[in-house]
């Protein structure tokens, strides 16, 4: 009996002597994120930090005005392009800026922004 039991015996310090691999975790691919878009400010310096006063004393009245909290979306459409000027609270307080605005032309694809201010301006100026 003796005989049978002992090569159990004998598998624990086999085991011992079997090498450990140690498997490296694979590294995941490098995602190459785009650049962030960087827009120019040139041309919006009557849109760009305005009240919305101040923007519908220029354009004249929005389109669409929405509001979503302490948001406000105000919407200006003409014949050449439609410009979304989003307006937020100053950091210390007051009446909501213009902080970004977007613009597109009729047909939804994009526009130059401060060729749509300038052709909302002008638009405006006919009336």
């Amino acid at each position: 009996m003796k005989l049978k039991t002992a090569p159990l015996l004998l598998l624990p310090l086999l085991g011992a002597c079997v090498a450990k691999t140690e498997i490296a975790p694979a590294t995941p691919p490098r995602v190459q994120l785009p650049a962030p878009r960087v827009y120019s400010v040139v041309g919006l310096e009557n849109v760009i930090g305005r009240t919305a006063k101040v923007i519908e004393a220029q354009f004249g009245r929005p389109d669409l005005d929405v509001r979503e909290g302490s948001a406000r979306k105000l919407q200006f459409s003409g014949p050449a392009c439609v410009l979304d000027a989003y307006l937020y609270p100053p950091r210390g307080g007051g009446d909501p800026i213009v902080t970004h605005v977007d613009a597109r032309l009729p047909d939804g694809r994009d526009f130059d922004r401060a060729s749509c201010v300038a052709a909302l301006g002008r638009t405006t100026q006919h009336r």
